[in-house]
């Protein structure tokens, strides 16, 4: 053994009693200060090699999470106006679809919440965008508002553990001194909602019917055709194939490692030093971690009776049983983790709190493509003009983001005030809009009120997983979207 070792450099393992009595807490204490002290190891070696290639590469595909799931969530108001026309849904069972979208993200969050500790950040990270296009391109054919229902609660199971997912992964591949970029992340959100209102823009207004027109199923000729308002199915068929495009680009065309500290947690260390080792190549480096590094911090611990050793049983179904059972069991533990301080359970209750208040917002936004498309036929407004505001409005959110990856670094605001501050000009410019009528203030209001939502959310996606720990880390990514999601269902 070296004399000055990686392992030298970390506080060991107290040495206890060999015939002392052992409990499970004292197992899963032992085994989390080891696999803490590894993933230092790996931190160290991540933060050594700096940003390349391969971060990179994480931050754009990691970014396309983000782009798709509001493009999804825009979607599902763009298409509102002429697909109740079409189909002569009533006002009163239109807020349906926001629901069922909402249902699906909630228990999206939760699934792949789960499904990340059992197969892994590799396969929830591909899965995720290959089962929402899957159900987002679906949607695009049925001419049943149940059929449409049930698929978009579908697609809202797929997009439900994009931004958990793809933060988490994000956080793990930066070095430290780069972890501003996960506030940067966010930038992709309102690009991606002024790419779907531009192809909204261009396929909706010139392949819908009119929009004086009402349903053929509710009046006589002449009435809004099917064939005359293929524009929704359009721009769905469009987001659903971009959605597949960017699996493809994750699943087959780049190599996107397992995260070495989920591996670590799993105590495959051969393998997360192979990914340390596959980045540093990637990045046109050479790796300084060595196995020898990991096997000294084992020796050091000295008391493996004190570590949890997982025996994995032969079989696929019996293999499946045995880890989803670990998992929801290691999840429960997690979950009493968030809970276990008064200091860890007020920040846990704050952050559901910020998220449940957060997501109101969204579901408003959700009908504003209604309530435009609704006062613009009041007020005698062309449907392209109405959908020309849209890009006006979400391409405010641009600048909202870059100015958050900014301020967050000014000393006296930090990420607690730039919040508040954001979060008090949103609210504002909600009343405002409100008291207005002239078409002008209403589209200001709203580009204000989105200029200050993408500055809030992304400093609040990247501040969320910065204050957990990381052996509660995706605890914190399965329980957050639930509560803000739930809170979309009832506000509908």
């Amino acid at each position: 053994m070296a004399p000055h070792s990686r392992a030298d450099k970390i506080p060991i393992i107290t040495d206890v009693d060999e015939n002392a009595p052992l409990t499970a807490a004292d197992r899963r204490e032992a085994t989390t200060l080891l696999v803490q002290r590894k993933m230092h190891l790996v931190n160290e070696e991540l933060d050594r090699l700096g940003f390349g290639r391969y971060q990179l590469c994480i931050f754009f595909l990691c970014g396309m999470g983000y782009f798709l799931d509001l493009m999804w969530a825009l979607l599902f108001g763009l298409v509102l106006p002429p697909l109740q026309r079409e189909l002569g849904i009533p006002d009163a069972q239109i807020g349906d679809l926001g629901t069922c979208f909402s249902a699906g993200l909630t228990l999206g969050a939760f699934f792949w919440g789960v499904a990340v500790d059992i197969i892994g950040r590799r396969w929830a990270f591909n899965l995720t965008c290959l089962f929402a296009s899957a159900s987002g391109t679906a949607f695009g054919f049925p001419s049943n508002y149940y059929a449409l229902l049930a698929l978009a609660f579908l697609t809202g199971i797929g997009v439900g553990g994009n931004i958990s997912i793809d933060a988490t992964i994000t956080l793990e591949f930066l070095p430290k001194k780069n972890r501003y970029l996960l506030v940067a992340l966010s930038i992709f959100q309102p690009l991606g909602v002024v790419v779907c209102s531009g192809m909204a823009f261009g396929l909706i207004p010139p392949f819908s019917c009119d929009q004086t027109l009402k349903s053929c199923l509710l009046t006589s000729a002449p009435c809004c055709e099917p064939s005359t308002n293929r524009g929704w199915r359009y721009l769905t068929f469009a987001v659903g194939g971009l959605t597949f495009l960017t699996f493809v680009v994750r699943f087959l065309i780049f190599s996107f490692q397992e995260s070495p500290k989920f591996l670590l947690t799993r105590g495959k260390d051969d393998r997360a030093l192979a990914a340390v080792e596959y980045i540093a190549k990637f990045n046109r480096q050479t790796c300084n971690l060595r196995i020898t590094d990991f096997t000294e911090l084992d020796e050091a611990a000295s008391h493996h009776r004190y570590i949890d050793k997982e025996v994995v049983p032969n079989g696929i179904c019996s293999r499946f049983t045995h880890v989803f059972g670990h998992a929801l069991k290691s999840h429960g533990h997690h979950l009493k983790g968030l809970f276990k301080t008064w200091r860890s359970a007020r920040i846990t209750l704050t952050v559901w709190l910020i998220y449940i208040t957060d997501f109101w917002g969204f579901t408003m936004a959700g009908f504003l493509p209604l309530i435009l498309s609704n006062l613009g036929i009041k007020n005698d407004v062309s449907i392209y003009h109405t959908y020309l505001n849209y890009i006006i409005i979400n391409t405010c959110g641009i600048p909202g983001v870059l100015i958050a990856t900014g301020i967050i670094e000014i000393k006296f605001l930090g990420r607690k005030w730039s919040m508040l501050i954001a979060s008090m000009f949103m609210s504002a410019s909600c009343f405002l809009f409100v008291f207005v009528d002239g078409p002008i203030e209403r589209v200001g209001f709203n580009a204000m009120e989105y200029f200050f939502q993408s500055m809030f959310n992304a400093i609040l996606y990247g501040w969320t997983p910065e204050v957990f720990p990381a052996q509660l880390r995706d605890a914190r990514c399965l329980s957050d979207p639930e509560p803000n999601e739930m809170s979309g269902k009832s506000f509908q």
